[in-house]
């Protein structure tokens, strides 16, 4: 079964760069008021501004985003280091994580583990469908045996979301 030729090869996180981008301001932030504070302070010296430096480059590789993409029956995420990829055809389990912030567990029979911030689903329907049709096959095989719920979930969120933003744009809110 191929694909259309206006079909894309696979779909991206459209809030990636962003994210991104907010994650060198942050630590460029950090590290200018450090500075900042150190040098009116009289007490700044190399070896405090390599600290301040080596302080803000552990922010920005704490704050680095997952670059979530997804294609026909796969999905990965690729932070600072590796990439981590699930076949969305053959999972079989899907679970929420809570804690400081929400997370999305996903995992395949051939042992493959992704973990992705449920939002980044919601934001981009694109990849939502990706994820939500090789999702289905995995259900209709019978392979997905805990998760049902939560891509339910999920999938809610993503209708809403894009309701939201149609009454926007058309001016009905």
């Amino acid at each position: 079964m191929g694909r259309p030729d206006d079909a894309p090869a696979s779909a991206h996180d459209r809030r990636w760069r962003r994210d991104l981008r907010d994650t060198f301001r942050c630590a460029g932030a950090l590290l200018g008021l450090l500075l900042l504070v150190d040098d009116l302070s009289g007490r700044l010296t190399p070896w405090r501004g390599a600290l301040w430096l080596a302080l803000a480059v552990l922010l920005l590789v704490v704050l680095f985003p997952a670059r979530v993409r997804a294609g026909q029956g796969w999905l990965s995420s690729r932070g600072l280091l590796r990439e981590r990829r699930v076949r969305t055809d053959r999972l079989v389990s899907v679970r929420c994580l809570d804690g400081i912030s929400q997370r999305l567990l996903l995992r395949d029979e051939l042992g493959g583990r992704v973990e992705i911030d449920p939002d980044v689903l919601v934001h981009n329907p694109d990849l939502w469908h990706r994820v939500s049709e090789g999702s289905r096959t995995s259900v209709t095989s019978g392979s997905l045996t805990c998760g049902a719920t939560a891509l339910r979930r999920i999938a809610e969120r993503v209708e809403r979301e894009t309701a939201e933003t149609v009454f926007k744009v058309s001016g009905l809110e």
